[in-house]
């Protein structure tokens, strides 16, 4: 009979591993959907709602799922969940047509609600100083982003890009049955019978909630539609053949998912507050500098005109990328530890909220980003996008925090520096 302890991690390392899975699926698009875009000769704006679509479902139905998984359990909701997609991730394959894809890229979505199933199922097994630290390792499964950037180009040029979506739909289903035989169910993790839908929802008015989602639409939201919008980044700008281009954009997704871990463990130590303040402005100066378009200009100079070009070397640009996928990945982290520092009966709720917020993020920003780039014809565009989001964030923590009453879980340092 295994241990309470031994159940604990038999969870978080099997529901890692389902998320990572899901994951995968969920960012599919961002590899397939560049031959697919060339064969039906989609704009920059129809990409991105390609890419995208997924992210749509996975988000709205991150909500109904964290109250399902409150009143239910996680272990049978992640499980329906998965077996849900096998059949529509294998249907991507058979698609001709634009809609054809759009359809099943909102049944494949569902995935990504495994997100807010598996955060609040995990956090639940572990005390409270330890839950930053299981949300974070949970949360790495975010590296199923670098493992299709990984995977799925080398399939799509031996096997052609049909063989993802099949390989990925026995992928799913081997995953289902492993999760089923290694998790376990505690009956003490589900909310009471007494708590109705309505009790559930009364977070929806508190502001702090609404602070939450903000800050998770960048660090979640700007993860995801950049982990969409990078390979393509690297193919249109820069040249580089798909698996090349794959293999760069995964220099922002891998860290992006495997420190979250790392978060977890600062989040706990240091507190959220302080945490999320700094990843907010490291992403700000990345983006600051991202910003700027490749850009050619003559200067007027006493021995004539001379040329100069002033932009982002790939290198310079894949290490700034590299940077905010680590910021990014600690920012995940930070912001679900502010959810179980004041939420811990309702995890699951309140994650649902804050994980659709983020995951509407991943939806709206890379048709955003097509948007911008068709209007401007900049590709830099999305950075200067981005940007301004993190500015709105900055302001927020600002007045609210910063210049407030220091959180119960600031560090003594932090604490001294509100006095």
């Amino acid at each position: 009979m295994a241990t309470q302890k031994a159940k604990a991690w038999s969870v978080v390392v099997m529901s890692t591993m389902a998320f990572t899975v899901c994951f995968m699926v969920w960012m599919m698009f961002a590899v397939i959907g560049i031959p697919i875009k060339t064969t039906l000769n989609l704009n920059e704006t129809q990409f991105g709602m390609l890419v995208a679509m997924p992210v749509l479902t996975g988000s709205l139905i991150r909500l109904p799922l964290g109250m399902l998984t409150d009143k239910y359990g996680g272990r049978i909701v992640f499980a329906i969940l998965m077996a849900s997609t096998v059949i529509p991730i294998y249907l991507i394959s058979y698609g001709t047509a634009f809609w054809h894809y759009l359809v099943t890229g909102l049944f494949v979505g569902i995935a990504g609600g495994s997100f807010t199933v598996g955060i609040a199922y995990c956090a639940r097994w572990f005390p409270r100083n330890q839950q930053g630290l299981a949300m974070g390792i949970f949360g790495a499964g975010n590296t199923g982003a670098a493992v299709t950037k990984l995977v799925a180009p080398t399939l799509v040029v031996v096997w052609g890009w049909q063989s993802v979506p099949q390989a990925y739909a026995l992928v799913m289903l081997a995953m289902v049955i492993l999760f089923w035989f290694f998790t376990y169910d505690d009956p003490g993790h589900k909310v009471g019978k007494s708590v109705t839908m309505r009790d559930q929802l009364l977070a929806l008015k508190d502001p702090r909630v609404w602070k939450y989602c903000q800050y998770y639409s960048i660090v979640f939201g700007g993860y995801v539609a950049m982990s969409l919008w990078m390979t393509k980044y690297y193919v249109a700008e820069y040249g580089f053949n798909l698996q090349s281009a794959a293999l760069l954009a995964a220099c922002f997704s891998l860290p992006g998912g495997v420190l979250r871990a790392v978060g977890g463990w600062f989040s706990d130590k240091y507190g959220a507050h302080t945490v999320t303040w700094w990843v907010l402005w490291l992403s700000w100066m990345c983006l600051f500098i991202l910003c700027y378009p490749q850009t050619d200009f003559t200067v007027q100079t006493i021995s004539g005109p001379k040329s100069f070009h002033l932009g982002l070397n790939v290198w310079v640009f894949t290490a700034l990328m590299f940077i905010m996928g680590i910021a990014w990945a600690i920012g995940k982290a930070s912001v679900f530890k502010y959810i179980s520092d004041d939420y811990p009966h309702n995890i699951g709720v309140i994650s649902g909220i804050v994980g659709l917020a983020g995951g509407m993020g991943g939806f709206l920003l890379p048709i955003m980003f097509g948007a911008l780039v068709d209007i401007t014809g900049i590709r830099s565009s999305c950075f200067i996008l981005m940007y301004g989001i993190i500015w709105v964030s900055l302001f927020w923590m600002y007045w609210t925090e910063v210049r407030g009453v220091p959180r119960k879980d600031a560090s003594p340092a932090t604490a001294e520096a509100f006095e």
